[in-house]
């Protein structure tokens, strides 16, 4: 390895204008040794040719100690050093010195080490934008989180990190991006609010970035960050690890009270994104879906009593259920990448699970089934052998997406409040628990991985209003009242009387005051 030297340099200039540099007289003293008060330090160091084999050096000045000069000679040297035998390499990292400007840093040593280890020529920093693009392509991962990756990179990631090195990433580039989201969440909301009808139809159909989907946008650069460690060895350090995120606790159920409704119709709002009906609505429901959607009744009478996820409902093979036990198997479900239909297996290990069955759900799937058999016996050869549950009279399956519309129709139809069809599987919740289930017992019926998951996003709301109504009764009958006459509408006494000369009178006994009785008597 080239030694290169050390010398000092001054800006002295001689009679005709030109710079003395290392020819000054006053660099040293008269026995030759450097002058410790005039000029300042410089190192030279040979590098190796350019790949047209025109030889050159790096020359760099202006250190105050002979040390410091040293010291960056040094730190040039173990950058030559990481090239090895590999001339081209070797090339690349003397371009990269050759063409810093004068007073900029050398590039730290460890940040050249990774890209060298990972493939990346020397001279080039990958773009967050390009990382994440070949990060994602070379995943092996399934459909659906797939789209989910493709969307928090092309909508969030890319549009406010693509342009960083990924080496120069930080955690003020993350925190950065998430508060760029809450002020167009913001922006939104205000717009939504405004007198200007042009302003709210600006952000007609645009969905904020709420808490949760933050989270998840996190969890996606957080795993594509780790990767960057662990695999490709291009960092050292995750900023998204390090970055504070509101809280994205999922929403409680709320239960459509008349209070709650009323609200609903005169604005629109819904009181939380998770609703429940009353055990009376989704009796309506039922009854109105049994006479209007014969062919998917069956479908919402399982999914409202056994708690099922839609996937999971659509899914149903005839080898999964079992009438005669009443029992149903879960082990795949249809979900959408896109608008695509995809079939696989059930997310965990928990939602791997047997359901016993109701008996009216049990009767519904019966009648559904005798029903099945009709259609296939006038469809003959050209029924289709899918071994899907639910199909179509046709025999086809139906797909997830259709199934939720048909859903929303129905619950407009019977003039209900709206909820979601995955709500459905709250309401399920909703009333296991007001009939006395524990949540282990709910989390073994939904196929929760997880009881945290259960407690926080599955109470009884339906109990705990009753809970609360009792608790409120209670605390007002510890409060001591005096013993009250209640009089019949029309023949209450007031509170005071006037007499023939129009004077106030007390009453001799304390009664209810009755404004309308009194105005009629004034």
């Amino acid at each position: 390895m080239a030694e290169g030297s050390i010398a000092k340099h001054c800006s002295c200039r001689d009679s005709d204008g030109r710079r003395l540099n290392g020819n000054c007289p006053k660099l040293r003293r008269p026995g030759g040794a450097w002058s410790p008060t005039h000029g300042r330090w410089a190192y030279q160091l040979e590098l190796p040719p350019t790949a047209a084999g025109v030889r050159r050096q790096l020359r760099r000045r202006g250190f105050d100690t002979r040390d410091d000069a040293l010291g960056e000679r040094g730190q040039a040297q173990e950058l030559l050093a990481l090239a090895g035998t590999n001339a081209t390499l070797a090339t690349e990292i003397a371009d990269l010195l050759s063409g810093l400007k004068a007073g900029r840093p050398l590039p730290d040593r460890d940040q050249i080490a990774r890209r060298v280890r990972a493939g990346i020529p020397a001279t080039q920093s990958t773009p967050m934008t390009e990382y994440l693009r070949q990060w994602l392509r070379h995943r092996k991962i399934e459909p659906t989180t797939r789209v989910a990756y493709e969307g928090h990179i092309r909508n969030h990631l890319t549009p406010h990190l693509g342009h960083i090195p990924i080496d120069e990433l930080r955690v003020v580039h993350v925190q950065a991006m998430f508060d760029a989201i809450t002020d167009r969440n913001t922006a939104v909301d205000l717009a939504r609010q405004s007198d200007d009808p042009a302003a709210r139809a600006g952000v007609k159909g645009i969905r904020i970035t709420g808490p949760a989907t933050m989270h998840r946008i996190r969890a996606t650069l957080r795993k594509a960050l780790n990767d960057a460690i662990s695999t490709h060895r291009l960092i050292e350090f995750n900023p998204a690890a390090h970055v504070e995120l509101p809280s994205g606790k999922r929403p409680k159920a709320k239960v459509w009270t008349k209070a709650a409704i009323a609200h609903w119709r005169a604005t629109g709002e819904r009181p939380s994104k998770v609703m429940v009906w009353m055990p009376e609505q989704a009796g309506q429901f039922l009854d109105h879906a049994e006479a209007h959607d014969i062919m998917l009744y069956a479908l919402f009478v399982l999914i409202m009593h056994r708690g099922l996820r839609r996937g999971e409902a659509v899914g149903l093979r005839d080898r999964d259920v079992d009438l005669d036990t009443g029992t149903i198997t879960f082990s795949e479900q249809v979900t959408t990448v896109g608008y695509r239909a995809v079939r696989k297996k059930v997310k965990t290990d928990a939602g791997d699970r047997t359901l016993a069955l109701d008996t009216a759900s049990t009767t519904a799937l019966t009648e559904y089934q005798a029903m099945r058999d009709r259609w296939q016996l006038v469809s003959g050869d050209e029924w289709p052998a899918t071994g899907d549950f639910f199909v179509k009279p046709d025999g086809t399956p139906w797909h997830p997406d259709h199934v939720s519309e048909r859903f929303e129709e129905l619950v407009e139809g019977a003039g209900l409040p709206p909820i979601r069809l995955h709500d459905l599987r709250h309401c399920a919740a909703t009333y296991l628990k007001a009939t006395g289930a524990d949540l282990n017992d709910i989390k073994e019926t939904l196929g929760h991985s997880s009881i945290t998951i259960t407690s926080d996003t599955y109470t009884s709301v339906i109990q705990e209003l009753e809970t609360e109504r009792a608790k409120a009764d209670a605390a007002a009958a510890l409060v001591p009242r005096a013993a009250r006459a209640i009089p019949a509408a029309g023949n209450v006494t007031p509170l005071r009387q006037r007499d023939k000369t129009g004077t106030r009178s007390k009453s001799p006994n304390r009664q209810v005051r009755s404004t309308s009785t009194e105005a009629a008597a004034g």
